[in-house]
């Protein structure tokens, strides 16, 4: 079974089905919950520990599409670009919502380690939960904590904003494009981007400088927090 699949025609042909799946559920169900995201990763997992392709493998055959995130990175700045004078009159809102995100971000997993007395390890490796994968374990692993345990965070943090997300926008009765683009962006980085564009190009473009901000704010904010409260293993 491994020689016939291990190929790469065949991951890239598992990686587009399980995305085309995962829509294709959600469309019948209609469930916002049944994500294509969270369709694809137990699919893809399960065909892998079924035919016994190395990760390894599967990863490096699917290179083409990780090389494909540079260009949809630029696709979000020409959006941020064609909507640049919005974000010009509204900067000060966008930054303190940021800054006022990242906070309350870091202090929310400390606060929640505490009420739960986790080790202090959980701590770090969760303070960067709400901006990109890569970020986060680059400051995880500046602190000592587990980066695999971060990865984890970040995914399902961004998958609980994607889907919880549009309700409660909904439910606080949440009007303005940009302050749309901001909570998505903010919470839930590249998932909640996504869903940000759906909305709107004013709400995607918001989304994306948020992404952007939230990673750097974060990296500052998180060693600060660090100081002020320090964490015992």
């Amino acid at each position: 079974m491994t020689d016939i699949v291990c190929n790469v025609p065949v991951m890239l042909a598992l990686t587009l089905g399980a995305y085309l799946l995962g829509v294709w559920v959600k469309k019948k169900s209609g469930l916002s919950l049944l994500h294509p995201f969270l369709i694809c990763i137990p699919v893809i997992a399960a065909t892998l520990k079924f035919t016994g392709v190395p990760v390894s493998f599967y990863m490096e055959s699917n290179r083409m599409i990780d090389f494909m995130l540079g260009p949809s990175v630029v696709s979000l700045g020409l959006l941020m670009y064609d909507h640049l004078e919005t974000i010009k009159k509204h900067l000060v809102s966008i930054l303190v919502s940021v800054f006022t995100g990242s906070v309350t971000g870091v202090g929310s997993v400390y606060a929640l380690c505490r009420f739960f007395r986790l080790d202090g390890i959980f701590v770090k490796s969760m303070e960067a939960k709400s901006v990109t994968t890569p970020i986060a374990m680059d400051i995880t692993a500046s602190l000592g904590g587990n980066v695999s345990l971060a990865a984890v965070t970040v995914i399902l943090c961004g998958f609980i904003g994607t889907v919880a997300g549009p309700m409660m926008i909904r439910m606080f009765h949440i009007n303005t494009s940009v302050a749309k683009g901001l909570a998505l962006g903010c919470c839930s980085h590249g998932l909640g981007t996504s869903k940000a564009i759906e909305m709107g190009a004013v709400e995607g473009a918001v989304s994306g400088l948020a992404i952007a901000l939230m990673g750097v704010m974060t990296a500052l904010v998180v060693p600060l927090f660090n100081m002020i409260f320090p964490i015992n293993q």
